[in-house]
């Protein structure tokens, strides 16, 4: 197994526009018939705000590489100083190619990036683009793979970042995305059909870093669906239900009388009716409706639901109603 792989031992890649695209019975049972919309919210959210990596800024497959491989068991903040003096001091693939290896591990060290063994199959690496390939890096998952050190999840990284030409991504973080939003199946091969499956064609640039930004930023272990304006919400069987477990989080986190699940509370609930009051609506949510947790609670909940664009408020009659927005 490469250090590649061990990184990503849970990841894996598909194949787009192949047979893999089509879905099988159960892989995504609350996935909307609306794909297309799913797409969309997901690629503006990440184009809207997305923490701004350097090597986001470059389609240069020399620095994507290098990204990839120190990030292997770095966090991502501390990589960026030593990714900006890396390629300070070999800023093309065929300088690193020509650099006494010893040089690179030393480098590797000084800047606690983790095994050394990393730093030498870069090294290598360069030196197969320099002489395998002409100095011109290989433009495909598969042709990536061949290089030293480059496993699966790196060569797409590689081919999607670089050439806009690879596969959608199927690591640890993705399949908790899937598995909340869509209550995709704990199967990997369920998991990749999903996958590959919302890939936008020839988009796997800015849709794997969109789907990774996701998993990173707001469906973590313990996710920050509202905190992080999620654009899934609307759709989310997880935050509908109140159940953020995923194969990475065996235990149901502590959401029970958060905010949180009181809101996908309100929008399971009024999935169910036309529209309801917010008197009927209340005991529907809560056992304890009333005093504290009354009207003025409950209004406070379902105008943080409006604003997100999941619920409409309309007052009639002397009551305020609530539905969800269609």
């Amino acid at each position: 197994m490469t250090d590649d792989d061990e990184r990503r031992s849970s990841g894996r890649r598909t194949t787009s526009g192949d047979a893999s695209d089509a879905l099988e019975d159960g892989d995504a049972p609350a996935l909307p018939e609306d794909v297309d919309a799913v797409r969309e919210a997901l690629v503006e959210w990440y184009e809207a705000d997305h923490r701004k990596f350097p090597w986001r800024r470059t389609e240069d497959p020399y620095e994507i590489l290098v990204s990839e491989v120190m990030s292997q068991q770095t966090q991502l903040g501390r990589v960026v100083s030593a990714w900006e003096d890396f390629l300070d001091r070999w800023p093309t693939v065929s300088e690193l190619a020509a650099a006494d290896r010893s040089e690179v591990v030393s480098f590797w060290t000084d800047h606690s990036l983790g095994y050394n063994n990393r730093a030498k199959y870069l090294h290598e690496a360069a030196r197969q683009v320099r002489d395998d390939y002409g100095g011109e890096f290989p433009e495909t998952p598969e042709e990536l793979s061949e290089l030293m050190g480059v496993g699966p999840y790196t060569a797409n990284a590689v081919a999607s970042f670089a050439f806009n030409n690879g596969d959608a991504v199927v690591d640890t973080n993705v399949k908790r995305v899937l598995h909340r939003a869509f209550d995709a199946p704990d199967d990997d091969a369920a998991f990749e059909r999903v996958a590959s499956f919302l890939m936008p064609e020839g988009e796997s640039r800015v849709w794997n870093n969109a789907v990774m930004e996701l998993g990173g930023v707001a469906c973590g272990k313990t996710p920050t669906c509202d905190e992080s304006g999620c654009p899934w919400r609307r759709w989310c069987h997880a935050y509908e239900t109140g159940d953020f477990t995923a194969p990475d989080v065996p235990e149901q986190p502590s959401f029970e009388g958060s905010r949180r699940q009181f809101r996908g509370r309100v929008v399971r609930t009024l999935g169910e009716y036309d529209e309801l009051p917010l008197d009927e609506l209340g005991p529907r949510i809560r056992v304890d409706y009333g005093g504290e947790y009354g009207r003025e609670w409950l209004r406070e909940l379902v105008a943080d639901l409006d604003d997100d664009g999941l619920v409409e408020i309309e007052d009639r009659d002397g009551e305020t109603f609530a539905k969800l927005r269609r």
